[in-house]
Formats: C-alpha cells, structure tokens, sequence
C-alpha cells in the first residue's frame, strides 16, 4: 500500500503568508459561465453482507487492539536539522541517531516525554511538550551507523589508524547538529474511536498513522532495516540467495487497521532485497557472474556499487561509496603529508601510490588487490581510496534494481511458507517484538492481543460449466478438457510455422497439434510450411532476425497467413518475442502464438490449443448462466464489463512509458469474450489519462470510445445501458481519484457519443497487494476456492470482501481485496460477490479458477505484452524531438503501434 507517502501534514513547509490585500481593494469579476457545483462522488457505504455459501471458520492475521486512553491528544511537531553553520541536513538516516541523542540529553527540558519520530521531518508526543518551539544542540561523535556495528573497534586506541583518520578527515568526525522542533498540530486521540465507527477523517488516518510510526521506532531501536511498514532484522537465519549477490530477506509487515470488529494490528511475512553482505569483489562475481577478480565489467560495477556502504578494514570505519579509481590500485597515486614542516614551516607532501602507502606505510597485506581498481568513498574534489580488498559491503542494504526471471523464480520457491508454517511464524513474531514494552503505546493504554482473529467465512459453490459437448462443475476449482470439445472451435487453416532456431522435433509437435485438435473439436490443417531460421541471422539483432525470417514467409506463402505458430529457442521472454508480436499485430493482422518447446505433452498442447482458439476468436468453455442468459443485473440489459490496469517500468527505470490497459467485453450477453485497447503514458503515472481524448468537436481519440463501438458493433447495435468497471492496483488513498477523475472521463466519453445516453456504473477495485491472510484452524491446507469474507477484518463503514476464487496450491493463498467503491445498479451483495466468483471462472487460458476477475488479469497481459514491443523501439523514432522542437515541454511518451484492423477486436493476449 502506499498510504504513507506524504510528508506528515501534507503541506509544504515554511512558506510566507500572502500578502496583505490593501483596504480599498475590490475584486475584480471574471466572466465565467455559471458552473453546476460537481459534488464529489465518495466510496459508498456497505448495503449488507452476503449469505450463500457455505459457513466456514477461518483465523486471520489481525490481532486485536483495545485502546484505552481514548481522551488524550497527540501533539505533531516538525522537526528541522542543521549543521553548526547553518546548512541544513539533508543526509539520510542521521535524523534518528540525532533525536535519540536530544531524547537522552535534554530529558528535563521535554518533561520527561518519549515521541515517536518518522526518520523525517515529524515528531510526535502523546499530550504536548513544554514549549511551542524548542531548540537544541546535540553533539554525535564518529558516526557509524547503528545497523549491524557489533564488531568494530571504538575510537583509535592505538591503532594503526590514528593518523590516518586526521588525513582522511572524516566527513562526520563529531559533528554538532542544531535540532528545532515546533507545534504543528493536534490530533484527538478520539479520532481513533470514530474511525472504528466509520467516521473517517484527516484526523483518524493520522492518528493511526501515528501508532504506525510508533512501531517504525520500535523495530528502528532494534536496528532493523525499515521499508515502509516492514521491517527486517540483520539475521542471517533471515537471508535467502537468489543468485546474482542478491539475498532475499524476510521480515515483517505490520500496520494498524480499522476494522468492523476495531482497531487490529495486521502483522504478515514480508520480504525484501538486500545486497550481499561480506568482501565487495564476491558481491561483484556473484553480480556479474564472473570467474575471478580480473574478469569483471568495471564500468558495471561502478554503477552497481555507487551509494553503497562499506566497512574497511582493520578500523572497522564506514563509508559510502563515490565511485571507483581511474587507475589500478598499483598506478593510483595521490598526496600525502608527511610528518615535520621544510624549512619554510610549509607542510610537506609526496605522491605515493594507494598500494605502496598501504603495504608499505601501513604494513598491510594486498594480495590480489594491486591490479584492480580502488574502492572511492570521497568527495568529488577530495578522493579517498581504499584497496578493494580492504572493503566489505554492509548488512541490511536494499537491492532496488528489478530481478531478472531466474532470480525471481528463486525467491518465490526459497520463500513460500504453508499456511500453518506462516501461522507459526507470525505467533513467534508478535513474542519476540514485544510491543507491551514500548512506552508510548502503553501511554496510549494499547494492549494487543496475542491471538489470531477468528471470523466466519463462506465458501461460495463453484458455477456450473458448458463445453461443447456437456455442462459440468468444477471440482476445488479446478477442471480440464479430456474427451470434452470446446464450446466454439475455430478452424486452424492457411497457416505456416516458423522456427527461431529452438531444437525440437517440429513434425512431430505439429502431428501432435493435428491429434489434440481433433479430439477438441479443432479442425487442424497441415500447415503450409515450416520456415528455419538460417545459421548466419541466428547471431544477428532481433529486428533484423524478425525482418529476414518475415521475407522467408512472404517469399513462399502465395498470400497472407491467417495464423503463424512461432517457436522460440529456450525461454519464453527471449528478445525476438516482442518485435515479433509487433511485426504479426502491428503490420500484418496476423494471429501468432509462440511457444519455447521444452516439455512437449498431451496437457501442454491442450494449454497451447486453448489459446490458438481463444485468438482465432473461438470459445473454450463459457458458464452456464451465459448460455441461458440469467445472470442477475447483466444478462437482462446490455451490460460492458471493463477490467483496467497500469503497469509501470521496474522500479530501476524511471524513464520507461507506463502502459495503460483497458479491457472491454463483447459480443453481450457473453461475459467471456473480450477486447484490449492499451496505451502508453507517462512513467509512473497510476491514473488512465486516455480514457477520453477529445481531438476536435467530432473527434475522441480516447480508449473508452473504441471499446464502447466495439460492443455496439458486436453485440447487435445495442449500446451498453450497464456499465461494470473493475479497475486494479490502485491504492486506498486513490480511490477519490479513479471515482472523479477516471469516472468523469468515462462518462464523457458515452456524452461525446450520445448526447442523451445515460448509462448506470458499477466501479469496483481489485487489490491484490495487502496483508491479510487467511488460515482454517487445525488444517495444514489452505482455505478452499470460492472462501469468501465481507465481515469483522473488513472495513468498518465502505463496502469491501475478499475472495479467494483459487484454490492456493503453494504458499499461502493471497485473497483478493474488493473494494466496492460504486453501485447505481443497487447489486444485492450476493448476487455482487457472485458475479465476481463467476469472472474468476471465464479466463480461456486455463483451466482452473483464476485469483483475480478475469479482465483485470487479461489487462496485464496485454500491458505486458505490448511492453515487449517498445523494448526495441529504435531510439531516434521515439525520441521527442520531431519538428526540431526537443527541449520544449514535457518528455514526450512514445506511442505505441495500433493493432491491426484483421485483430484489433482479438484476444491477441490470450
């Protein structure tokens, strides 16, 4: 979640009042036409909660809270820092060992109070401080930092480094900070106990947003590694390798929730990346995947160790790193003082190499460190040099670049934990944070409890099933296709194959494609041909490898394919996938499916067949409430159900175009068929903003005006009179913004369609990244598919449930949050949730129960997919200086290719 990103008071600090107005002032008018006053729409309030289903017992990861000092007040203060002279401090991470020091000072002056500080600019006390504004001066000697120092040396002591550290004047020897803390504001503690009641306010998030910073401090007293709400303790019991000098390790998330049964502490395994600790050349091998010392990419590993913190050794000091020597350690020279003036009492200097001072003047042994460069931890006018042997990388530092596949697929097999593991470990967790003790919750009179929350669930039966030859239930959320045919087989004809150089026996998948097909009610063709990749292009880039295999095709085919089975070598996600795709959709209008043949059998053709069909524009299975058309509020009146998502670049890559995803059904009454218009956007941007994109008084070039056509066009010239939105991964502070911003435009488009068009909205939010888990008492296995919970853990006024649609095969089942933000069709909540469940059961993939409605899940994939197609983009056609104009505006965001009239309706991302 990302709900603690403001800077406390949300304001921007210390600007000057206005100017005074002078006294015979008068306003002047603007002309503006009378504006209607738009009322803002807000979450909805909860309509009931739902009753089919069978009743189940469930525990949960919430703790209950009881709060007892509801009368006290929270007083905010704001927190400036300086040096001695004046500047101030922007270093991160000196903030709290600063205010630890003014909290063991100057006890008195703060009338013994304790505050929970943020490692930023706000400090909070539970009743107010002395004075309104206070000042401090506060003296830090050499600052190491308070993570994982155990083993250094304190001070000098003789050692060989006494000098040295005069040379290298530290950048923090002792250092006197100057500390201002001033009122900022009040909070009623009070506020906590109206939110429990649904009255939310400013005043009751940041009341709990205070408890959350209470228990920040705690785990930051314990020398944890904070990340938002989770934090990480510095045990290597805790770290897990994923390849590359990347550990995983887990920590904790905890945060205070409302709830309808009150206040809970939600406490959840977390997990992060932190870099290797130990030697910084074995990081760097394992980095680079390296032999030895002397085979690594320097300009690489300059990039990758730039900010990072380093010990050295034999003194034990920390530094961060600035960057690495021009030359090696052997050439690298720089200036020394030396010890007694020259005649003219001026200081004496000599240029010595880093490796003579250190073997020589500091009698330390080198041993592979001479050839290699040095490690910078200075200044960019003042370098300081260390061997890089010297160095080691500090415990507990973040790993933020993004993880390649095999890293990732690493972390999800070390980390997954069984329900009953996780129960297990979350007992041990709340023992060992010991939370009782911390002073200031026990000034707020909090006592937590040490038990799961035990609530009542239902498990939702499973829709009936139609395929082509019978109807059928799913059995734990899962069924498949033996001796069954497909709802709607299309035909496979006039179409080739082309090979990529993977190693397989293409005839023989091909007779495998023709033999499934068949029992599945596919009529498979021979295909036209087979087309290999020659020897020479296998080495070329992957345009060019996409171009040359295109001129084989066209040079042989008499016309143009209707569909192109593409197998490529090894792994799916090789470079030639998205240029590929690009070439078939973009330019040609032709159906592809790829496809990296390692395990070739019956269950894998089965998979690749069902999503050749759902592409060519068939149906695998459907629900059976589709076919008798009896779908409670969709099936009566043209009903659009609309699935949007975001998906942004890794978080290393900041200039990389967000891609926007809205995903339309069509052909009504259906609800499993489906279209995809994706956009780009600016980096980072969460909200839609094509949705509406009016270019003239007749034109909209806007997302929501192509679905909506599409729907009219296939589903008998009807225009949707319902429209159900489902929109993924926004956060709970956005809501306000996907209801009035994206809504509006939403509405404007059907406006700019149709003057007089009313139609009625449902919006709901799907969230699949928060911490509530879910456990069946004294069963090892998970809650079943269909476990539905819209009671006690959910929100104490807005309507929300969780579903776990799937059944959790490993791990622990992560249900899916849905927040109802918006209901004008007056849903009942059974036959809402219903709708929901039965979404999860129409994804034309696979054959299971899918954890999330199925159109947000094929809005990811065709954001991800056309996210392929812009990893090649020449970079002169994307850059934004057409016409000349480059340095003019905001960057511009490429555009992405349209698709093809022949499959601009498909489910090419299927």
């Amino acid at each position: 979640m990302a709900e603690d990103d403001t800077n406390g008071n949300g304001a921007a600090e210390g600007l000057p009042p206005p100017p005074p107005v002078p006294p015979d002032y008068t306003p002047a008018k603007t002309e503006i036409e009378p504006l209607k006053k738009k009322s803002l729409r807000v979450p909805m309030a909860r309509r009931g909660t739902g009753n089919k289903g069978q009743k189940i017992q469930i525990l949960t990861n919430h703790f209950k809270v009881n709060v007892t000092n509801v009368d006290g007040h929270f007083f905010h203060y704001s927190v400036a820092l300086f040096y001695e002279d004046g500047r101030p401090v922007d270093a991160k991470g000196i903030g709290r060992k600063v205010l630890d020091r003014v909290h063991d000072t100057y006890d008195t002056e703060l009338a013994g109070k304790d505050f929970a500080y943020d490692g930023e600019k706000s400090l909070f006390t539970i009743g107010a401080l002395p004075r309104n504004k206070m000042e401090f001066t506060v003296v830090l000697e050499d600052m190491t930092s308070s993570r994982n120092n155990g083993n250094s040396s304190p001070g000098g002591h003789g050692s060989p480094n006494e000098t040295d550290r005069k040379r290298l004047r530290r950048p923090y020897q002792s250092k006197t900070f100057k500390v201002e803390i001033s009122f900022a504001a009040k909070i009623p503690m009070q506020a906590i106990a109206n939110a429990l009641r649904g009255q939310e306010s400013e005043n009751s998030q940041e009341a709990l947003r205070v408890l959350d910073i209470i228990l920040r401090q705690h785990a930051a007293k314990q020398g944890c590694l904070l990340v938002r709400q989770s934090f990480f303790h510095n045990d290597p019991k805790n770290f897990v390798d994923v390849g590359g000098g990347v550990l995983g390790c887990r920590g904790f998330h905890s945060s205070f929730r409302t709830t309808q049964s009150g206040l809970s502490l939600n406490i959840d395994v977390s997990t992060t990346m932190i870099i290797q600790p130990g030697p910084v050349v074995d990081f760097l091998i394992s980095n680079q995947n390296a032999k030895d010392p002397f085979s690594l990419d320097w300009a690489k590993a300059k990039r990758m160790l730039k900010n990072l913190r380093v010990k050295t050794s034999p003194t034990n000091q920390e530094y961060k790193i600035t960057g690495l020597s021009e030359k090696p350690c052997r050439e690298q020279l720089f200036t020394l003082k030396q010890k007694g003036k020259d005649a003219d009492g001026e200081v004496q200097t000599m240029e010595v190499t880093v490796y003579d001072y250190f073997v020589n003047q500091r009698n330390i042994e080198l041993r592979y460190s001479a050839d290699l460069p040095c490690i910078n931890v200075g200044k960019p006018k003042r370098p300081t040099y260390f061997p890089i042997e010297l160095c080691s990388l500090v415990s507990l530092q973040r790993y933020t670049k993004s993880l390649s596949t095999f890293q990732r697929s690493s972390l999800v097999e070390k980390s997954r934990q069984k329900p009953q593991e996780r129960m297990q470990v979350l007992s041990n967790a709340l023992k060992i944070n010991k939370y009782d003790a911390e002073p200031l919750l026990r000034a707020c009179g909090i006592s937590i409890s040490s038990q799961f929350t035990q609530i009542e669930g239902r498990v939702l039966p499973p829709p009936k099933l139609k395929t082509g030859n019978d109807d059928f239930v799913p059995r734990n959320g899962r069924w498949n296709f033996n001796n069954k045919r497909l709802v709607d087989p299309q035909k496979i004809e006039r179409w080739a194959v082309v090979n990529f150089s993977a190693r397989c026996n293409v005839q023989g998948l091909v007779g495998d494609l023709i033999k499934c097909g068949k029992m599945k009610g596919i009529m498979v063709e021979d295909p036209f041909d087979v087309f290999e990749e020659s020897p020479q292009v296998r080495r070329a880039p992957p345009l060019v490898r996409v171009e040359k295999m295109f001129e084989q095709v066209q040079s042989k085919l008499p016309g143009a394919p209707k569909f192109l089975l593409c197998l490529l070598p090894e792994r799916k996600n090789c470079d030639v996938y998205g240029p590929w795709k690009r070439k078939n959709l973009a330019e040609y209008g032709i159906v592809t499916q790829c496809i990296a043949p390692t395990r070739v059998n019956d269950q894998y053709i089965t998979n690749v067949l069902l999503k050749i069909n759902a592409k060519l524009g068939g149906l695998n299975s459907m629900l059976t409430v589709e076919h008798s058309p009896s779908i409670p509020m969709v099936s009566k009146v043209p009903t659009i159900i609309i699935g949007m998502d975001v998906s942004h670049g890794s978080p290393g890559q900041s200039d990389v175009p967000s891609i926007a995803a809205v995903v339309s059904s069509r052909q009504w009454p259906s609800i499993s068929r489906y279209r995809a218009s994706v956009r780009t956007q600016s980096p980072k941007v969460e909200m839609i903003d094509n949705l509406f994109k009016r270019v003239s008084d007749t034109e909209d070039e806007g997302i929501m005006r192509e679905a909506l056509l599409d729907f009219y066009v296939s589903s008998g010239k009807r225009k949707p009179e319902h429209i159900i939105i489902f929109r993924d991964g926004v956060s709970e502070s956005q809501f306000n913004q996907v209801l009035n911003v994206e809504l509006d435009q939403i509405i404007e488009a059907c406006k700019f369609l149709d003057e007089k068009w009313n139609p009625k909205f449902v919006v709901i939010v799907a969230q699949k990244n928060h911490h509530t888990k879910f456990f069946q008492p004294n069963d090892p296995n998970n809650v079943p598919p269909g476990t539905i919970i819209d009671n006690k853990v959910c929100h104490p006024r807005n309507y929300d449930f969780y579903l776990c649609a799937h059944a959790g095969m490993i791990g622990t089942t992560r249900p899916t949050h849905y927040h109802v933000l918006y209901d004008e069709l007056g849903f009942s909540a059974d036959d809402l949730q219903e709708l929901v469940h039965n979404l999860s059961y129409v994804y034309q993939r696979s054959t299971t129960a899918i954890s999330v409605v199925a159109p947000i899940c094929y809005a990811h994939l065709a954001a991800t997919q056309m996210g392929q197609w812009m990893k090649f983009e020449d970079a002169s056609e994307t850059s934004s200086s057409h016409g000349g104009v480059s340095n003019a505006g905001p960057v511009s965001v490429p555009q992405l290719p349209k698709l093809e009239e022949k499959v601009s309706s498909s489910m090419f991302f299927c």
